[in-house]
């Protein structure tokens, strides 16, 4: 099953966090390049001390622990997020119309 998921997130080219077991780390920011047999091919950066450095690695496949993927990520703080004047009408948000009751803009479900 991992071997499936593995291979679907190498196709789509999507960056992963990978936990390694023999070696008790993580890997931030991964992309997996290649699997071939057992062995898969990952891809990321670290900041060194002066230096930013880009690394491929190959791991076996039974020394990956877990993968996980960041869905989203919104500013801490007090920030307005930026919104575009060209989004789709379909994605726009409107805001309710107090007389109509409210429930306007929700979708039928």
């Amino acid at each position: 099953m991992l071997h499936r998921k593995l291979y679907q997130l190498c196709c789509e080219h999507r960056e992963v966090c990978i936990f390694l077991r023999d070696q008790q780390r993580w890997l931030d920011r991964v992309t997996i390049v290649d699997i071939e047999g057992d062995l898969v091919t990952l891809r990321y950066e670290s900041d060194e001390e002066d230096e930013l450095c880009a690394w491929e690695e190959m791991v076996r496949l039974e020394s990956i622990g877990s993968v996980s993927q960041k869905l989203a990520s919104v500013p801490k703080g007090n920030v307005e997020p930026p919104v575009s004047e060209d989004c789709p009408e379909a994605e726009r948000l409107h805001k309710p119309n107090p007389e109509a009751g409210g429930d306007e803009t929700r979708p039928n479900r």
